[in-house]
């Protein structure tokens, strides 16, 4: 719906819902999701460009016209033509997941938590999890597990180092980092945002902790059931030991790699009292 709206602006609403439910029922997946979403906000574009209305009808078609008639055409692609093949390529990449173990499986949950350290809720860190969590739905949790460990590792890891190493930082980065480790624990990524902005070299370091604590976690076997990051959720996770563990771990690598993009923190001059001024005096 996000998608067709952001194509095609109220029209494409109704069109890009109806095509979404159509694609669950469809068993296509999130990938079906998104397809219906450009499919329904493209249609409405061409209804756009290539109808013309009599002056009569023109008012009707923003509120009817185009809906209905997106919606129609958006329901006969998916369902007659590209809604078999999305179906049957959910099919199999649920099954390929699900299969897989070791070595795959870890480097799987890295890439997921790499992602997610990147932007801190930006684009990147949303395709992550937001596949995650469309996975989660079919049952498949790896993906998951990863993605809510490494939300938190960033925030939290950069919140304890400014409690840790505070010569480090400069002042505005101290107070910053207080609000860090809170939205960190409940879940909230956006809360090292201000350190990525001080000094974007820090986003390589969160990538590396948030990678290593989602391959951790997962590799180890925890499994986070629900799409829930926060502390409060720590406890219902299969092998919640492990879990925190991962998290501890990723949080510590963030707090001590930032030291090596932190190294001085706000430089305090002292003024030095001024010298008495020096009159010449003229002896006659």
């Amino acid at each position: 719906m996000y998608i067709s709206y952001a194509l095609a602006n109220k029209p494409g609403i109704a069109p890009g819902m109806i095509g979404g439910l159509l694609a669950s029922n469809l068993g296509t997946g999130f990938i079906g999701a998104l397809v219906a979403g450009f499919v329904a906000g493209y249609i409405i574009r061409w209804m756009v460009r290539f109808i013309k209305l009599p002056r009569a009808l023109a008012s009707a078609g923003p509120i009817f016209i185009l809906p209905v008639g997106g919606t129609l055409l958006t329901c006969c692609i998916m369902a007659f033509v590209v809604g078999t093949p999305l179906a049957a390529l959910n099919r199999g990449m649920e099954a390929w997941l699900m299969t897989m173990s070791g070595t795959n499986k870890v480097l799987l949950a890295a890439v997921i938590g790499g992602m997610v350290g990147f932007d801190l809720g930006g684009p990147i860190n949303k395709a992550a999890v937001t596949t995650a969590m469309a996975l989660l739905a079919s049952g498949i949790y790896d993906p998951n597990t990863a993605a809510q460990v490494a939300i938190i590792i960033p925030p939290i890891g950069l919140g304890v180092a400014t409690l840790l190493w505070k010569k480090r930082f400069p002042e505005s980065l101290r107070e910053a980092g207080k609000a860090s480790t809170l939205m960190g624990l409940i879940g909230v990524s956006e809360g090292a945002i201000p350190f990525a902005l001080s000094n974007p070299k820090i986003i390589l370091i969160n990538v590396v902790g948030s990678a290593l604590g989602a391959a951790m976690a997962v590799g180890l076997g925890a499994v986070n059931h629900a799409p829930i990051s926060g502390f409060y959720g720590w406890l219902a996770v299969d092998g919640w030991p492990v879990y925190v563990l991962s998290i501890a771990v990723g949080s510590a690598i963030v707090a001590c790699g930032s030291l090596l993009v932190f190294r001085h923190g706000d430089t305090e001059t002292v003024a030095k009292p001024a010298a008495a001024p020096k009159f010449k005096v003229n002896r006659q």
